[in-house]
């Protein structure tokens, strides 16, 4: 059995698929959106319209890269402000057209240079939560590499999360806990398993539904999985309104963290 932090460093893999890979499978028929009418346009951000079989859908992404010269574009995955303002445009807008919203989650964290915290990396993010907690369609986020921070938790406000096996979602890096807590980031799989970051952790504690089992050999059956999996959950709630799907978002988040003993 894995430990928590090779679970972590298999999601770190740079084999691993990421959000584009997922997007080219899933959706046909895509018209990629960009730009957050603000400021720029945030490679690490991917995002725009697509069908799910006969579904019309929005589909908002992290993007890491899949080779050193599109993850140097990408900053690593790492979404600047400018990202997370373009994710909620596109969020908006498939509320105004009444599309659901499939998000995709792989990133080690918001970016924190100087430059992103001048143009308001926190504020940004805190409006994506806030946004998305009252977003009047369904909302399906799937982390499928790692989950890192409020820079993960800025597309996961959903009404479904799923996990990829190896997937992990945590508050801090291990490596960051591990450099406070005991001032050695050597400490990291110590701190990885005190962390409880793993998918399995995230469906005791009732943050994630669903584990997806991976199998990247058989890449496109795994996506077709996926797939039918999203269709069923989006035919579950064809026939609720606007407020209900808002109020049941509301409510999945306001149970997390209550313990009887």
């Amino acid at each position: 059995m894995r430990s928590s932090y090779e679970k972590l460093l298999i999601a770190r893999a740079q084999n691993r698929p990421t959000s584009r890979s997922y997007i080219e499978k899933l959706f046909t028929e895509r018209t990629e959106l960009h730009g957050d009418r603000k400021y720029a346009d945030d490679a690490a951000i991917i995002g725009g319209i697509g069908m799910l079989d006969d579904i019309p859908v929005t589909f908002i992404g992290i993007e890491r890269g899949r080779n050193l010269q599109e993850r140097i574009q990408c900053n690593f995955g790492c979404p600047m402000p400018e990202g997370y303002r373009k994710a909620l445009r596109l969020m908006k807008q498939a509320e105004k057209f009444r599309r659901p919203v499939i998000c995709f989650v792989d990133t080690s964290g918001a970016f924190c240079g100087e430059e992103a915290e001048e143009r308001g990396q926190g504020q940004a993010i805190a409006d994506n939560l806030m946004q998305m907690m009252g977003l009047q369609v369904p909302v399906i986020t799937i982390v499928i590499g790692e989950g890192g921070s409020g820079g993960a938790l800025g597309l996961s406000v959903a009404n479904k999360l799923y996990m990829l096996e190896n997937a992990v979602f945590s508050v801090i890096s291990p490596e960051g806990c591990a450099s406070i807590l005991w001032e050695d980031a050597k400490m990291a799989p110590e701190a990885a398993e005190c962390l409880r970051i793993t998918a399995d952790d995230m469906v005791t504690f009732g943050v994630a539904e669903e584990i997806i089992r991976e199998d990247f050999r058989h890449f496109s059956r795994m996506c077709e999985g996926m797939k039918e999996k999203i269709i069923s959950d989006l035919k579950g709630w064809s026939e609720k309104t606007g407020k209900e799907l808002s109020k049941e978002r509301y409510l999945r988040f306001r149970k997390l963290g209550r313990w009887m003993e």
